[in-house]
């Protein structure tokens, strides 16, 4: 078997599908690349077993053949090897000699006889977004997914199709997020449960190009240009969120999300490593946030400019919510919607972006008296 291939147009392919190589694995074959050869097509898949990735290029081969070989050694050989053609030829000792116009290098190979099947996701389900939206969607929740495996489906984001849109969430219990793209409407409500770490490699994959979802009870698959992202789904019911939103918040706080951000971020520097404490006082178009670390024995306070209608209260958070949740706002103004300090708070962008409506909730802690 030979075929020939520009080194810049492999690793480019290699790159993509690399992501799909587990760093430790009790199975070696998991270790490999898939090559597969036919018609002068060359397909290169991989997989964890949650997640797969495969893509193909023309190449110019005389034979088709499936064969595995070592991914990371092959991919960091194609990386160094600058811009150059590469003939591959397979000699009869299971050896893939790779040579350029200065070098030859020789790797083994072998069979695929114990290589995983890559799955299939039907046709029957499919839905079409452009790639910066689905990452904007996915990246603006999936912060707050859950990081204990006590309750499985909450360590992965839920995409759930309703009349109302596409709603994206992840909550943790202790902050939740609700993302509607609302130009996907469904009239039957389903409901998918993505793992965490598939959503992690999926947002670093997705371009502007357009991207086709398939969707099955198990398994999704994103096609992204020549590329195909395969992910296992979390099998277990997501909970109910929408009974942990709270319906009756009146009192309202407005303020830039900018001067907020930056506020925390100091009062991170201030606040007990353990409780991560912030205090918000809060009265009539007044807010002052503090901190204290009590074992250090330092402590910082600052006023910020807001808008507020409604009973004065003080309300205490964890500093790294606040932080996680400002970080992945967009507009320049917010409202937090207030109940009292033992009750969720929702935060949401003061003016919502035409067909999305974005709501994060966070829940208060007990302050330190």
């Amino acid at each position: 078997m030979e075929f020939k291939v520009n080194s810049k147009v492999l690793e480019k392919l290699l790159s993509r599908i690399i992501p799909a190589i587990p760093n430790r694995t009790p199975m070696p074959i998991l270790e490999n690349f898939l090559f597969e050869i036919s018609e002068s097509r060359l397909t290169v898949s991989a997989t964890d077993l949650e997640i797969a990735l495969k893509a193909s290029i023309d190449v110019a081969a005389d034979d088709n053949i499936k064969m595995v070989i070592p991914a990371r050694l092959l991919f960091d050989i194609i990386r160094s090897l600058g811009d150059t053609q590469i003939h591959f030829k397979t000699d009869v000792n299971a050896k893939l000699i790779l040579t350029t116009e200065t070098g030859t290098y020789s790797l083994s190979y072998a069979m695929p006889d114990e290589f995983p099947v890559i799955p299939v996701v039907p046709e029957e389900n499919i839905i079409s977004m452009n790639g910066f939206v689905l990452k904007k969607s996915i990246d603006q929740t999936s912060f707050a997914v859950s990081k204990e495996d006590m309750r499985p489906a909450m360590t992965g984001t839920l995409l759930e199709f309703s009349e109302d849109g596409l709603r994206f969430v992840a909550t943790d219990g202790h902050r939740l997020v609700k993302y509607i793209n609302k130009n996907i409407k469904s009239d039957a409500l389903q409901q998918f449960v993505i793992p965490e770490r598939a959503i992690s490699v999926l947002s670093k994959l997705l371009t502007d190009s357009e991207v086709k979802i398939r969707l099955s009870k198990t398994y999704i698959s994103f096609y992204i240009e020549e590329l195909e992202f395969i992910s296992r789904l979390i099998g277990e019911k997501y909970p109910s969120y929408n009974s942990v939103i709270p319906l009756e918040n009146e009192n309202k706080l407005k303020l830039k999300t900018a001067e907020l951000l930056s506020a925390i971020k100091r009062m991170m520097l201030f606040s007990t490593a353990n409780s991560k404490q912030v205090r918000f006082s809060i009265g009539e178009n007044t807010l002052e946030v503090s901190a204290e670390d009590v074992d250090h024995g330092s402590s910082a306070k600052e006023g910020i400019m807001c808008e507020y209608a409604g009973v004065s209260m003080v309300i205490g958070f964890n500093t790294a919510y606040v932080n996680d949740v400002l970080s992945h706002l967009e507009a320049k103004e917010i409202i937090f919607f207030l109940q009292s300090p033992t009750k969720a708070c929702i935060i949401e962008p003061s003016e919502q972006n035409e067909n999305e409506d974005l709501m994060m909730l966070l829940m208060p802690v007990r302050l330190n008296s």
